[in-house]
């Protein structure tokens, strides 16, 4: 059983937990074809994306130092980290200069690879999560399971209780609106005390030496304005040519993740203000190796919105935490898989090959395809699983040859009059409660085609 499959097991055990989780995510991607149908252009713009990413991937190196000369000219300082250890250590390097012990932190995927939250507590660096749902998260102890709806998997029920004992809300009060206006109330100070500020990024136009970041809370643009020192931290696959390159991706991002014509804030940092200072880290932690593994070099095209997780069958119904990997779903075993296949080949398995992921994309990454292929590169590795590989070779045998293929047929009926618990036990790894294996077929179609074709 795979590291996925045994994780699994216990968010399929609360079936309502699942049953709303796997709706809640639906819905989401409801609202994205919904959205996708009042932009008839919607196909073209994801060839455009895709195309777009191509070319710059194609020219990563021309990009990022056109992006650095032109952020440099704007009054920005630019840092470059090969790992997520040097990345940490500039981070904490310009917090110390600057004298600062209060870091307040938009949503970035980012930090979570690199480890920087832990890095800096254990510096005596108080980072605090502003987007609500990576609050939600952190004062859970809990990593994110989504990368744009980081508590999707959450009950409000359990926010409620958590405010309480966090905060003080009323007893029992579970109320969205409620829960919220808490959360606000405890996250000001926190912003009007913060000494220096931090933000992903979610485009950087080298043309113009601007970061683009986009949110629905406004909260990285509220954290950027109190602090005097802003600190961007991105992978330099974030990079893109120009101002028209990101009206393509603008229109895609809110539209695929969750279903808005443009996120409520969609904020362009040029210059630092007065008095103010921007530094910008590009990072490169491995992005170079997967940018020259040919198969998988198109992971680097994703724009971060989700959309992969929100329509896939097997992520919905296992939720996100039982992936081994940082970052869940069709993207995380992707993902995973490039960062270290040794560590996470356990997440393969976890996925149906319907392909839906890649079929919704915006940026048109084969994500189901890689997934597949990665499985034929398991044996390879010696990473297959040997009960796997030894099922597969039993069918082989007997869908090898007609007489051998039609044998196995009739000895499964005959086995299917055997008592169930016979067939229905742990040494069947198809067997699991509420789940029974299926009757067969009381004729084949190839006795049915002979019967009526005569």
């Amino acid at each position: 059983m795979s590291t996925h499959s045994k994780a699994a097991k216990r968010f399929v055990a609360d079936a309502e937990r699942m049953a709303w989780h796997d709706k809640a995510l639906y819905a989401v991607r409801e609202k994205r074809d919904r959205m996708m149908t009042t932009v008839p252009e919607w196909e073209e713009l994801r060839r455009l994306s895709s195309a777009i990413k191509r070319h710059t991937l194609s020219r990563l190196g021309h990009y990022l130092c056109e992006f650095e000369r032109n952020a440099t000219a704007n009054g920005m300082v630019v840092h470059w980290a090969k790992d997520a250890a040097e990345m940490n250590a500039t981070v904490w390097r310009l917090v110390r200069e600057h004298g600062g012990t209060n870091l307040i932190k938009s949503k970035s995927m980012l930090s979570e690879e690199c480890g920087l939250t832990p890095y800096l507590r254990e510096r005596g660096v108080d980072a605090v999560e502003s987007d609500l749902g990576e609050r939600i998260m952190q004062l859970l102890h809990q990593p994110p399971s989504h990368i744009v709806l980081p508590a999707i998997a959450v009950r409000r029920e359990e926010v409620g209780a958590l405010f309480e004992r966090e905060m003080g809300t009323e007893p029992g009060n579970s109320d969205p609106t409620y829960l919220t206006h808490a959360a606000r109330k405890a996250l000001r100070p926190k912003f009007l005390g913060a000494d220096v500020s931090m933000t992903g990024v979610n485009f950087a136009v080298a043309s113009t030496g601007a970061l683009a970041v986009c949110t629905n809370e406004g909260n990285a643009d509220l954290g950027t304005s109190f602090a005097d020192l802003h600190i961007a931290i991105m992978g330099i696959e974030k990079v893109i040519p120009d101002m028209e390159a990101l009206a393509v991706f603008t229109r895609l991002l809110a539209r695929s993740g969750t279903g808005q014509p443009i996120t409520s804030y969609t904020s362009l940092y040029r210059k630092p203000a007065p008095g103010k200072r921007i530094h910008v880290i590009l990072v490169d932690n491995g992005r170079s190796e997967w940018l020259a593994d040919e198969a998988h070099r198109n992971m680097l095209k994703c724009l971060r919105c989700g959309a992969c997780m929100n329509t896939c069958p097997v992520y919905r119904r296992s939720g996100g935490h039982t992936y081994s990997y940082f970052i869940p779903g069709p993207l995380g075993i992707n993902l995973g898989m490039l960062r270290s296949p040794k560590l996470y080949h356990g997440n393969v398995s976890a996925c149906s090959l319907c392909y839906s992921c890649s079929d919704v994309c915006p940026a048109q990454i084969d994500l189901g395809e890689q997934i597949y292929m990665w499985r034929q590169q398991l044996d390879g590795m010696h990473l297959a699983d040997p009960v796997k590989k030894l099922s597969v070779k039993g069918m082989d045998f007997v869908m090898g040859g007609r007489r051998r293929f039609y044998g196995g047929i009739a000895l499964a009926r005959a086995a299917e009059k055997l008592p169930r618990f016979v067939l229905e036990n742990g040494l069947n790894p198809w067997s699991a409660p509420g789940r029974a294996m299926p009757p067969f077929a009381p004729k084949t179609f190839n006795g049915w085609w002979k019967k009526t074709n005569k």
